[in-house]
């Protein structure tokens, strides 16, 4: 549990210091950042009590099951960003609530994570940009959570792409069938999630929301194409792994079509000895060839001659070959998944 605050726009460059647990005095021509990471909303609670944040913004903020969205209450916005990491075939999201007002903006984080970090981090590159208002503080967090999208992206995208390659020589196993059935849950809810921070966007972007000068809506329009983009790429990506799943099945019925066939194949090479022994093995008198020298050679020739025309036959029309030809392709699989679905 911290509370670190920083104040733009002074002489001195912004950085962080722990908060004194009184409402600061926001400056002339700049603002204060707010950080905070509570778990327990203690915090957060006390944060209540000075600057008068909504009890419903702040219940939300504690919750872990909020989908991104903007809430405009009478002194202040309140936004719900989703961070996503992708951490082996999961998607780990991060909620991370921002209050915005004038001359304000305080960032929420339930835990310690990787993004926490960067995003403290970032302090440095709003004061490079000599930035004056707190919402640029919102775009600078959303701009950080959609960046960190791509990866995740691109990271399933790899493996779809490299499972896919290596159906045209074996067939998948359980494990690697389970691991593209989570990786298209985790990419069709990645898309829920992505659908939602659009709305999120598109209203900072496009509606005249309090405390967002028109000034800085190009930037919010900015993360808005990017998220676009992703969700472009997500669209081929799920398109990517439900033709994956076709093509294994349809390359395991070829296999199983292929095992048919060469048991069909062997079984009928085999049935001309059996039905010739077998007739023979009865015992009638007066059969051809059993009261003669030759019979027996006679015999054992025709089952011969008949069985190595079946081998030939079924051999011309593949149906002994343990393995169909493989097709040779020409490799033109698109790099990203943006080109794939285009």
């Amino acid at each position: 549990m911290s509370i670190v605050v920083a104040t733009h726009g002074e002489e001195v460059a912004p950085r962080w210091t722990d908060w004194d647990e009184t409402a600061l005095e926001t400056p002339q021509q700049g603002f204060i950042w707010i950080d905070v990471v509570d778990a327990e909303g203690e915090s957060i609670g006390k944060l209540q009590r000075v600057y008068g944040l909504h009890e419903l913004a702040v219940e939300d903020s504690m919750s872990t099951t909020q989908f991104a969205k903007v809430n405009f209450y009478s002194d202040h916005v309140f936004v719900v960003a989703k961070a996503a990491e992708l951490c082996g075939d999961q998607i780990e999201y991060t909620d991370v609530s921002i209050f915005l007002s004038e001359g304000r903006v305080i960032t929420v984080c339930r835990m310690e994570t990787a993004f926490g970090g960067r995003l403290r981090e970032s302090i440095q590159r709003i004061a490079a940009r000599n930035i004056k208002s707190p919402e640029y503080v919102v775009h600078e967090v959303l701009d950080l959570i959609v960046e960190n999208y791509f990866p995740v992206v691109q990271t399933i995208a790899d493996e779809v792409l490299r499972m896919e390659k290596r159906l045209l020589d074996d067939s998948l196993d359980r494990d690697e069938i389970a691991r593209i059935f989570q990786l298209r849950r985790e990419t069709i809810h990645f898309q829920h999630v992505l659908t939602r921070m659009n709305e999120v966007c598109n209203k900072l972007a496009n509606l005249d929301v309090p405390c967002v000068a028109s000034e800085a809506r190009p930037y919010f329009r900015d993360v808005l194409d990017h998220l676009i983009r992703i969700d472009t790429m997500s669209t081929g990506l799920i398109d990517v792994i439900r033709a994956a799943l076709e093509a294994s099945s349809l390359l395991e019925q070829q296999r199983q079509s292929a095992i048919t066939r060469q048991l069909a194949a062997w079984a009928a090479i085999l049935a001309v000895p059996t039905a010739i022994a077998g007739i023979y093995g009865m015992n009638f008198t007066n059969m051809p060839g059993t009261n003669t020298i030759w019979g027996y050679w006679v015999l054992m020739g025709v089952m011969g001659s008949i069985s190595a025309f079946l081998y030939w036959r079924f051999r011309r029309l593949g149906w002994l070959q343990s393995d169909p030809p493989k097709p040779k392709f020409t490799d033109r699989s698109p790099r990203s998944p943006e080109e794939m679905h285009l």
